[in-house]
């Protein structure tokens, strides 16, 4: 009988094969891995600062009663494995999870949670954004130790959204007493699967693996993080993002620019991650309690002077979709019906000379010897300043006089949009749930920098948030508000924000929240 035999080379490769496979089932805990920033927030306590970059790191920090999967949109189970909805939409009952401890060891229940929320809407604290996304929230009510309820003055469908969310994170309520409002953010504790080690503001935000996390949601790949320290630094400068990416000062980073991110991509050593971001798109808003915008023909006139598709390609080459109406197309997609019309520079001619605008021997568009003119406020970020300079040249062409005033901040926008001055003014903003253009678009809106005022809008708005309707129901209200948007032509929507995010070859895992901005970091691995 012939005798089979193994040779020493087959036996070790054999072996190796099964290390190897042990190893990826183990998730084996790796170094270091380097993240960017792209701007300094004033502050990084999530539940009293707005900016969403702190969100980038600091979604690794906390966990949320619930999560919003990313793909699918709907709500699923956090820190509460249960939750229900009073029939009047006015009270929020959680039944939370009993295994989770804080990473200085405070149990999580309840009480946790009341601390939380009374940490959020102590009116000395001064929260910028999460007590806003607590909508009517009138206090709460604690059932038993793992049991609580929120009331509300009356039915907030957002709420769920928000509670999502970063700034709703949960932390551990000796360190919120301990430090209080001035000082927590220096010490942060959470329960996710990575803990606060340091901040130094300007230089670097450093995180450190938790070792005890055992409670991952399932919206997570991996029930445990494998990079032992992530170290986030600060790449301010669009220009040198490119640089630090190539020298290998970061593994991954957000926000590059369209031309360095198509140069670099094609490199076997990157990998170009494009992240839709839901919100409200980069628009243009008109003001329309100014000549000449206050003429809703004027508007639409202006509008169709405009090839939008042309302007977005050349500003962002390809790695944005042209915007067609108040919402973001991740956000809420639209009826081709409610597409805004693309250019047409006869029938905005027309349209012009039907209000009384005539061009002149030397091209000027003129009524009563008066150049049509226009001011745009335009702010940095967001590449405005670009499309702004493409809107003015073809504006400029049409006989029009066009000056642009640019402004170094959101301080100096806000002033400028007091003034009241402008004709047109830049504005973005982000937000999961179709609710983040209310401040828009509501009579006393926050940011009803257009000045319109409308019945039917309001009675739209309110429907959609104070309610108890189903999503499908609440976004067909809301595709009725971009319709009067759109016929009253109180925006030129310019493109859907995308976040273009490169990432070192050896960065594996990489994905992103349903708010767009914020990695899982616990998915992501380093290989060699």
């Amino acid at each position: 009988m012939k005798q089979h035999s193994i040779s020493f080379t087959t036996l070790l490769l054999i072996l190796l094969v099964s290390l190897l496979s042990a190893c990826q089932m183990e998730r084996p805990v790796e170094s270091t891995l380097v993240y960017g920033l792209t701007l300094t927030p004033s502050g990084i306590d999530p539940h009293l600062n707005a900016s969403a970059e702190l969100g980038i790191p600091l979604t690794s920090v906390y966990d949320t009663l619930i999560f919003r999967d990313q793909e699918s949109g709907e709500f699923v189970p956090g820190l509460a494995r249960e939750w229900s909805i009073s029939e009047d939409g006015c009270d929020y009952t959680f039944l939370l999870r009993e295994d989770v401890t804080f990473h200085d060891s405070t149990r999580f229940d309840a009480a946790a949670v009341a601390a939380n929320l009374d940490y959020i809407v102590d009116p000395d604290h001064r929260s910028q954004n999460a007590i806003f996304m607590l909508g009517p929230y009138e206090g709460w009510t604690i059932d038993d130790e793992f049991t609580i309820t929120l009331h509300l003055a009356e039915p907030f469908a957002p709420l769920l959204d928000s509670l999502s969310q970063v700034y709703l994170g949960m932390a551990s309520p000796a360190a919120l007493a301990q430090w209080g409002a001035a000082e927590y953010q220096f010490h942060q504790v959470g329960t996710g699967p990575y803990r606060f080690v340091e901040y130094i503001p300007g230089d670097h935000l450093t995180l450190e693996r938790n070792p005890d996390y055992a409670w991952a949601p399932d919206i997570y790949e991996a029930q445990s993080a494998s990079i032992e320290t992530i170290i986030f630094r600060f790449f301010t400068d669009a220009a040198t993002r490119g640089y630090a990416l190539e020298t290998g000062q970061v593994d991954i980073l957000g926000e590059i620019p369209p031309n360095e991110a198509l140069r670099l991509a094609p490199m076997d050593t990157f990998n170009l991650h494009t992240i839709a971001v839901p919100g409200i798109p980069l628009q243009f808003i008109f003001n329309t309690q100014l000549e000449p915008t206050d003429d809703p023909e004027v508007r639409r006139a202006l509008l169709l002077l405009l090839d939008r598709e042309t302007i977005v390609s050349t500003v962002f080459h390809g790695t944005s979709p042209v915007a067609n109406g108040p919402f973001s197309s991740i956000l809420l997609s639209m009826d081709e019906s409610l597409d805004f019309p693309d250019a047409n520079a006869d029938v905005a001619i027309h349209m012009l000379a039907e209000r009384g605008w005539s061009l002149t021997p030397s091209d000027e568009l003129q009524r009563d010897g008066n150049q049509l003119s226009l001011l745009m406020v335009v702010p940095p970020w967001g590449y405005a300043p670009d499309v702004a300079q493409l809107m003015a040249a073809a504006w400029t062409t049409a006989g029009i006089n066009v000056d642009i005033e640019l402004v170094p901040g959101f301080g100096s926008l806000l002033e400028a949009q007091q003034r009241g001055e402008y004709h047109l003014i830049a504005l973005n903003a982000f937000g999961s749930d179709p609710s983040v253009v209310d401040s828009y678009y509501s009579s006393d809106g926050l940011y009803n920098w257009s000045g319109y005022r409308s019945d039917a809008m309001d009675q739209l708005l309110k429907a959609a948030v104070e309610s108890t309707l189903s999503s499908e129901q609440r976004e067909d209200l809301y595709r009725e508000m971009a319709f009067l948007v759109r016929e009253e032509t109180l925006i030129i929507p310019i493109r859907d924000y995308v976040n273009l995010v490169i990432a070192n070859e050896r960065v594996t895992g990489l994905h992103f929240s349903a708010q767009g901005w914020f990695p899982y970091l616990i998915d992501v691995r380093l290989i060699s």
